[in-house]
């Protein structure tokens, strides 16, 4: 099981412009990642302050977390990074100085 920073964007023209509409569709992706976080592959989340960006934690495989991210197709757009503990790290560095 791996560990990801996800970067998400929305991508501009996929939700409605004016405030009536796009506070509900809002309000239901965020229904969605409340629900990803209920089932356990996303562990945090949040949005930058000011844009329509943020950042979540996911840990999972690969394919937990490709179908968890694809859900959001094609409103949101994703970077994608696997990270290591400090711990993964320093058994790298162990082996690597061997």
């Amino acid at each position: 099981m791996g560990k990801y920073l996800v970067l998400w964007e929305v991508v501009p023209g996929t939700v409605p412009l004016n405030a009536k509409e796009a506070g509900p569709a809002f309000l239901a992706l965020t229904d969605m990642v409340k629900a990803d976080i209920k089932k356990g592959v996303t562990k945090d989340w949040g949005a930058f302050v000011g844009g329509l960006k943020g950042y979540a934690i996911d840990e999972g495989t690969e394919v937990e977390v490709m179908n968890e991210m694809l859900q959001y197709s094609p409103h949101i757009k994703f970077e994608v990074h696997a990270v290591a503990s400090v711990d993964q790290v320093a058994q790298a560095m162990k082996a690597w100085g061997k």
